[in-house]
């Protein structure tokens, strides 16, 4: 078998090799070739880490008409490092009155719910962590880890700022998680599993052509569930200073951020994978494993430039405005998706392939048009309670 072929294989065989011919046990030597390849996994997120945060920085840059980091280092690419440094020496403080044991583990889960995502993500046909039969499932359970987190930070830091702040970005991730878990069913419907690995085998036409109106429903449930803008209330610096993690400092509040960025790029990595093929495109992924990472990499990058698009575009809602945006309208239109989806593809199972496409993406506008449409018209009704029915002038001739 060659290395090009199927990398992690050949090396693990090899280092099996060399740890049974130092006289360790087979099952002990499995074990630690799997703690080693958790820990090449995890570090090269961090070192990706560092890179989304000049990506970010770079983009909001050019959204507002700056230059952003151009001194540290050419183009400014040294610039994280010596964040990082910055961030490591800076003196660690912990609030008077604070949990200690529940302030410290915070950011710790807040990046470890981040990085444990990437156990089921397929980077390539033989590249898998975990093939979980339930890894939709898997999705929304190790993300709840991240609510936790936050929740523990605001509460342990004896702050009634982060208590606030973290709060209202449960209270987002919550009830924005329902209609996320919903269009992570169509996704299922179509592949007949929840399995990453066979949702992207199955995809031989994206998903996204099918159910358009999922993806976008998707997206919005991610952005909201990341805590960004313009859903980022736990972090109203006009209300808050800075919301959950306002008590903190150095690496602490470092962990927050990197875990932020990391989200935000493994969301964009979970839209490419549910709805645009994940790293399949045009039969790359059988030439070279290489070149399937990179398939998924670039289609990652994609959604997380989308999702920086709308962070760095729109303004913040607000909080009460957000939940009723959810609850009264993405919330139903998510559960009358999935119903048409699961009635069209049961009515189109044996259509032939244009017609199952076509059908699915006219059902797909249909509902889309008649949401905008029941939106219009309630927001038509409310704005005549304020404002008065329109009063209709005659101009005499």
């Amino acid at each position: 078998m060659s290395f090009w072929n199927d990398p992690l294989k050949v090396a693990a065989d090899w280092l099996l090799g060399v740890f049974t011919g130092w006289g360790m046990p087979e099952m002990a030597a499995n074990i630690l070739i799997g703690f080693l390849g958790v820990l090449l996994l995890i570090t090269v997120l961090m070192v990706l880490d560092i890179f989304l945060v000049w990506i970010e920085r770079k983009v909001v840059a050019r959204f507002q008409d700056r230059l952003g980091p151009n001194r540290v280092g050419p183009f400014g690419l040294i610039q994280p490092f010596a964040d990082i440094i910055k961030l490591i020496i800076k003196e660690d403080t912990t609030p008077g009155g604070a949990d200690k044991v529940v302030y410290n583990i915070a950011p710790m889960l807040s990046m470890m719910s981040v990085l444990i995502l990437w156990a089921i993500v397929p980077l390539a046909p033989t590249i898998l962590g975990v093939d979980l039969n339930i890894g939709a499932l898997y999705l929304i359970a190790a993300g709840a880890i991240g609510t936790l987190s936050i929740i523990m930070a605001g509460w342990s830091s004896n702050n009634k700022f982060a208590l606030i702040g973290a709060f209202r970005q449960v209270a987002v991730m919550v009830s924005f998680e329902v209609p996320m878990l919903t269009m992570l069913l169509i996704p299922t419907i179509f592949a007949g599993s929840m399995g990453m690995s066979t949702i992207i085998e199955k995809q031989d036409v994206w998903y996204v052509f099918l159910a358009p109106l999922a993806a976008v429903i998707f997206l919005i449930a991610a952005i909201a569930e990341l805590g960004r803008a313009p859903f980022d209330m736990a972090e109203g610096e006009s209300e808050l200073v800075s919301g959950f993690n306002i008590e903190y400092s150095g690496m602490k509040f470092g962990m927050f951020y990197a875990g932020e960025l990391l989200h935000a790029f493994t969301f964009g990595g979970f839209l490419a994978i549910l709805f645009f093929g994940g790293y399949r495109f045009f039969g790359l992924e059988q030439v070279s494993p290489f070149l399937a990472i990179a398939v998924i990499v670039f289609k990652a990058f994609i959604g997380y430039w989308i999702i920086m698009w709308v962070k760095y575009t729109l303004l913040r809602i607000r909080i009460d405005h957000m939940l009723a945006f959810n609850w009264k309208f993405l919330t139903p239109l998510a559960f009358s998706l999935l119903m048409v989806v699961a009635l069209m593809n049961a009515l189109l199972a044996n259509a032939p392939i244009w017609l199952y496409i076509s059908g699915m993406f006219l059902s797909n506008v249909a509902v889309a048009w008649a949401a905008l449409e029941i939106a219009r018209s309630v927001s038509r009704r409310e704005r005549e309670k304020v404002e008065g029915p329109k009063q209709v002038v005659e101009v005499g001739h």
